[in-house]
């Protein structure tokens, strides 16, 4: 019976991909990655050996009906990116939204994603949070940051390491200096380094040490700010 199975991979450690995640892998007839390189590293250490078929937010809209057919036609297929969940600031909303709209079985599988070991290890409330993926580089970023100022939830953004400096001078002017920032960097890899403080110490430790690797930060709720300074 056809099937689009959603598998989450590791972030970091491969030792954290499920033992289910294995299973569906293995009795899946096509596997969508987003970078076949990086997917036959993890594949091969896994002694998986599938055909493997290119799925990016290059060529997601070009080779959808190609793989609804597929799909109609009995195939099962397991989507993967390069780490983590699909769909989580990676490709997979819209062929997700397309197989149900052909009334095709989807299955996402629980497993590894960045944010929400970012989310825990920062010690910031967790009940209510607000995630918000990548901002927008140029366009919409400002709006977007306005948004961030009126959000009194616990905030969670990924961010390159090149523009690191650039999002915490933003959170010091359009949110607050008072406001408690964790940086997670290389989460579950050998290098992992977490470090909490306001905007500005922050700012001045990666001016020192500029920051690598991928990185979540999380920003503290801002209500507790506001209960501290009534």
């Amino acid at each position: 019976m056809s099937k689009l199975y959603i598998i989450p991979t590791p972030i970091g450690n491969l030792d954290d991909i499920t033992l289910r995640a294995v299973k569906i892998l293995n009795e899946c007839d096509l596997i969508l990655a987003e970078d076949t390189r990086t997917s036959s590293f993890l594949l091969k250490h896994l002694n998986i050996q599938k055909p493997l078929k290119s799925y990016h937010q290059h060529n997601e809209h070009k080779i959808l009906e190609e793989l609804i057919t597929e799909l109609k036609n009995g195939k099962t297929i397991g989507l993967i990116s390069d780490a983590g969940t699909p769909a989580i600031s990676d490709p997979g909303f819209l062929l997700v939204r397309e197989v149900i709209k052909n009334e095709i079985e989807v299955c996402c599988l629980p497993g590894a994603t960045a944010f929400v070991p970012a989310l825990v290890n920062s010690g910031f409330p967790c009940n209510e949070f607000s995630f918000y993926g990548f901002l927008p580089q140029k366009k919409g970023r400002q709006t977007k940051l306005k948004q961030l100022k009126e959000d009194h939830k616990t905030i969670i953004l990924y961010e390159s390491p090149f523009r690191l400096i650039k999002l915490l001078e933003e959170i010091k002017i359009f949110l607050s200096d008072d406001l408690q920032v964790c940086v997670c960097r290389e989460l579950t890899k050998v290098f992992e380094e977490i470090k909490r403080g306001t905007p500005s110490e922050l700012i001045n430790f990666y001016t020192q040490k500029p920051p690598k690797g991928e990185i979540v930060v999380v920003i503290e709720n801002k209500s507790i700010i506001e209960n501290k300074n009534p």
